[in-house]
């Protein structure tokens, strides 16, 4: 298999560049995975999607953090949804529903058909410095589990796939991937009662499921973090749990990764130990160097992510036809939806989550 089949990459700027087009050409990446960055307007978007679409030979996977509150990147050309925590607070599920359902639409229409989210892990309070204060669906896993799979199933109807993350359960962790490797000193035990219920009760429904970067020493005593790990991903994710879908790890150009790891390294491991696809999302010049290393991939792990990711390929929905016509009615029910959930006031301001700003905010 090709190095690039196993990378979704991210880009630099608004508009597609010579020189990231030419790596685009070479390499042939899986995908593409767009931030803030690359946003400043809705027409804008929509031409850098198809000109990315038109580099590779084949049909990619164009993806983006859509979540709602803080991790929004679409605000950066219209209203800001609300956040996973107001949605619950609020306690209505239509409201969710409605959230899962005008995502979908949103993102179908510039051009994306993957979206790394919903989040899958359980807040216990949401005390912790971790990247995850006030993403989670719920502060007990059943709580996760009626609003997560509520959010999934609305949008997967309007034809965009799914991700679960931060397997296998980012909750405890103290410190934020983005700047270091959290530890995360749960038993066995203790996953497996609150945790992982979510996870594995969710596991059916999600397209794809995101292998966070945390070192779990009840689970894999090697050292190596759960994206590198094949105790966590083959023997427990995919062997014990049996999950068919494909597997992503976190962004490897995360802190938690590159601190520790050369790129090399990193991306063979990574996917040695059960991705099927790795997010390099901000050091594209370094593109050409993580495909050459993925090019020793074993033959049988190569098969193996061959063919998820084939089958992942299948179901990827083509984009709507755009329109600045269509894309403001959407915007106004996504404001709609702001208002409904934190009241008028509330709704006309941007950014309404509290806390120190992170980098999942911002990359």
């Amino acid at each position: 298999m090709n190095g690039g089949s196993y990378i979704l990459m991210g880009v630099p700027g608004t508009e597609l560049d010579a020189k990231t087009a030419g790596i685009i050409r070479q390499v042939q990446p899986a995908g593409f995975i767009l931030f803030g960055r690359n946003i400043k307007a809705p027409a804008q978007l929509r031409q850098l999607v198809d000109d990315l679409r038109g580099e590779v030979r084949h049909e990619p996977v164009v993806t983006i953090d859509q979540e709602g509150g803080r991790v929004s990147r679409l605000k950066e050309c219209g209203s800001e949804p609300p956040s996973a925590k107001h949605l619950r607070e609020k306690g209505d599920l239509r409201l969710i529903e409605r959230h899962g359902a005008l995502t979908g639409e949103i993102l179908r229409l510039f051009g994306f058909n993957l979206d790394l989210a919903p989040v899958v892990d359980v807040s216990f309070g949401g005390d912790l410095d971790n990247s995850l204060k006030n993403r989670t669906w719920g502060l007990v896993p059943e709580e996760v589990v009626r609003n997560a799979g509520a959010f999934n199933r609305t949008m997967r109807e309007q034809g965009i796939l799914s991700c679960g993350k931060h397997f296998p359960g980012y909750t405890h962790a103290a410190v934020d991937p983005h700047h270091e490797l959290p530890v995360v000193a749960r038993s066995r035990a203790e996953l497996e009662a609150t945790e992982w219920q979510a996870f594995r009760a969710l596991a059916p429904e999600l397209d794809t499921m995101m292998v966070g970067h945390a070192n779990y020493p009840a689970l894999d005593d090697s050292g190596y973090p759960s994206s590198l790990s094949r105790k966590i991903i083959h023997d427990l994710l995919r062997v014990e749990w049996g999950y068919r879908g494909v597997v992503i790890s976190d962004d490897l150009d995360m802190g938690a990764i590159v601190g520790h790891y050369g790129l090399a390294e990193s991306v063979t491991r990574a996917v040695e130990a059960g991705n099927d696809l790795v997010l390099l999302c901000h050091r594209p010049e370094l593109i050409p160097e993580a495909a050459k290393a993925l090019e020793t991939i074993s033959p049988q792990r190569a098969a193996e992510a061959a063919e998820r990711i084939a089958q992942l390929r299948e179901k990827l929905d083509p984009p709507h036809a755009f329109s600045l016509d269509a894309h403001a009615a959407l915007d106004r029910k996504i404001y709609q939806l702001r208002i409904d959930t934190l009241g008028a006031e509330a709704a006309a301001e941007r950014s309404v989550d509290d806390g120190k700003r992170s980098p999942v905010e911002t990359f």
